[in-house]
């Protein structure tokens, strides 16, 4: 068995051809009075610091800001805009469940009416739909939950109170099943009497 060479480190380097005599550089000698690169460099360091003021933070290089003060300004509108009809709704949810649909139906209409270009609004015409059956509007709360039910398809309880509105008010039982399997489509809970 023999030993396995490893080649030797020149074959790695790059290859002169050996015709050619590549001139090795010397130095030449330089006058002594006259700068060399190595004291110009240091010298042209030195004298960079010494002109350069110390580095403060206000000085420091000011950071890269992709929103501007006007993007940042509406940013803040539109969060005080939601905050605003977020406190709204809640409220008017409360007053729904405590039974006062006169003021419930009051809140749920300021949402509607102040905050249309909010996506959250159609959750405060459900609530409104829903104030306005239990105040006794029921021609305007079924027209309402009708028209909610297309813009928020795949909110079950909207199915579920438009069918029970439907039913009982209308008395149009067909349309009332259709409402209420899409709602049970949606949330099985439905489907549970004991629900």
């Amino acid at each position: 068995m023999g030993a396995c060479k490893a080649p030797p480190i020149s074959r790695f380097l790059l290859s002169t051809p050996q015709n050619r005599k590549t001139p090795i550089p010397t130095r030449q000698k330089s006058n002594p009075n006259s700068p060399n690169r190595r004291s110009l460099l240091i010298s042209t360091t030195s004298l960079v610091v010494l002109l350069l003021p110390p580095p403060t933070p206000t000085s420091a290089i000011p950071i890269f800001d992709p929103v501007s003060p006007n993007e940042r300004a509406a940013s803040a509108e539109v969060s005080r805009r939601v905050s605003e009809a977020v406190d709204l709704l809640e409220k008017g949810r409360e007053l729904q469940a405590q039974g006062d649909f006169q003021q419930a139906l009051l809140y749920f209409t300021q949402v509607v009416n102040n905050y249309k270009d909010l996506a959250f609004s159609d959750y405060a015409r459900v609530g409104r739909a829903l104030a306005l059956y239990e105040v006794g509007d029921r021609q305007e709360a079924i027209a309402e939950m009708e028209d909610v039910s297309v813009s928020l398809k795949g909110y079950p309880e909207v199915h579920a109170a438009l069918a029970a509105a439907l039913y009982a008010d209308k008395h149009a039982p067909l349309l009332a099943e259709n409402q209420f399997t899409i709602a049970t489509l949606l949330d099985p809970h439905y489907t549970d009497i004991a629900y």
